[in-house]
């Protein structure tokens, strides 16, 4: 019999996939499916984001590009994260990625190993404690809570590192709560970080466009005194819609960057090209599109916090960022699971168990409020009438 290798036994999942594979197996049958699983913008790509690829390919933009992306990119990744966070970055560092989940693998391939230790908030993106566990490293939880507007206590943070940390994972705002630290707890983090010099930062910041009510977005690119450990994550899939076009990047420190880079030739070779000269567009070019969406977001964000605070045994605080509501359901007495598949058997309206998204998530249901209005007033009316 074929043996394999014993890590894919720690290799996780995301479970907004298998949902949304459900979901569609009944709405192929005939059922009325509202899927507020999913963590993608229901919006179009951008016409002129769109025309951008389409102009490469016309061009001749067919082949093998460098393997940290196109220069024209990575110098716009670059002004643009100066532009936002006013902090100069050298495109040097810059590593253009099919995704967010690429950075995320490179990370702990480069800082996981047996015996080695990697924080990660819990709940929090399912594919940070995949791939530390994967990579031979031990996970540990970073508890984020609700009475903290589910944004981490840097005191927590510091007293759980050890001799054997090597990398922490952070993630403001934050999949799957909405939640936004504020800058005093980076603050003190980034204070308490000078005790342990070798410990290196990965700040997951895809949402970072993405904030209400006047939040500002806290980058740690912002903190000089960490420079030369951090790891910075953000993308195009969330901010422009373009989740399917697989197409993110990172910021790395100089030291680190040629490990990254030397992953990604023996992984993926390049991000396609034509996709590179739409991440351009997008960067360089018009946009309103992105604050349209925002403004639809909030929108959505004011509608459905209302509403899931009217069914009986949810209570849901409002997410600062992001386009995901994060409900405590245990007044409803049933497990987050159970309710997962209830809720999508009989009700017709996919979420996501908040045991998806780690340890800490029982008690909890993620709803993402990246779907019309009407969906999303039609799918709360199904759940009440599905629990009353």
């Amino acid at each position: 019999m074929t043996k394999l290798a014993e890590r894919l036994n720690h290799l996780g999942t995301e479970t907004a996939f298998s949902v949304l594979a459900r979901a569609n197996a009944l709405a192929a049958e005939g059922r009325s499916i509202i899927n507020l699983g999913i963590g993608q913008p229901d919006f179009r790509t951008p016409d002129n984001i769109v025309e951008a690829a389409v102009k490469a390919l016309h061009d001749g933009h067919h082949g093998y590009t460098p393997a940290n992306g196109i220069p024209a990119l990575r110098e716009a990744v670059a002004a643009n994260l100066e532009k936002r966070h006013g902090v100069a970055v050298d495109p040097g560092r810059v590593l253009v990625v099919p995704g967010g989940k690429v950075t995320m693998f490179l990370a702990m391939m480069i800082f996981g190993e047996p015996g080695a230790e990697i924080m990660f908030p819990d709940p929090g993106f399912p594919i940070y404690q995949s791939a530390i566990e994967f990579s031979g490293a031990k996970a540990v939880s970073i508890q984020l809570r609700e009475e903290n507007g589910f944004a981490f206590s840097a005191e927590e943070v510091l007293a759980g590192i050890t001799e054997r940390t090597r990398l922490i994972i952070v993630n403001s705002p934050a999949n799957p709560t909405g939640g936004v630290v504020p800058r005093a707890e980076f603050d003190k983090l980034v204070a308490g970080l000078q005790a342990w010099p070798d410990v290196a930062i990965m700040s997951d910041e895809i949402y970072s466009e993405m904030l209400y009510d006047g939040r500002e977005h806290v980058s740690l690119l912002q903190y000089p005194e960490i420079a030369d450990r951090l790891i910075l994550l953000d993308g195009w899939s969330k901010t422009y819609a373009m989740t399917g076009w697989r197409l993110g990047y990172s910021v790395w420190p100089k030291d680190i960057f040629p490990h990254a880079e030397k992953l990604c030739v023996n992984i993926h070779s390049c991000v396609n090209a034509a996709a590179q000269y739409a991440g351009l567009e997008a960067l360089t070019g018009p946009q309103d599109a992105v604050s349209e969406m925002l403004v639809a977001f909030d929108a959505r964000r004011k509608v459905i916090v209302k509403e899931l605070n009217d069914v009986p045994g949810f209570r849901c605080i409002e997410p600062g960022g992001a386009f995901y509501a994060f409900p405590n359901i245990e007044g409803t007495g049933m497990k987050a699971q159970a309710l997962q598949e209830k809720l999508l058997e009989e009700a017709g309206v996919a979420v996501i168990a908040g045991t998806s998204f780690g340890g800490f998530g029982e008690g909890y249901l993620r709803f993402s409020y990246a779907n019309s209005t009407e969906n999303i007033v039609e799918a709360i009316a199904r759940i009440k009438k599905c629990l009353a």
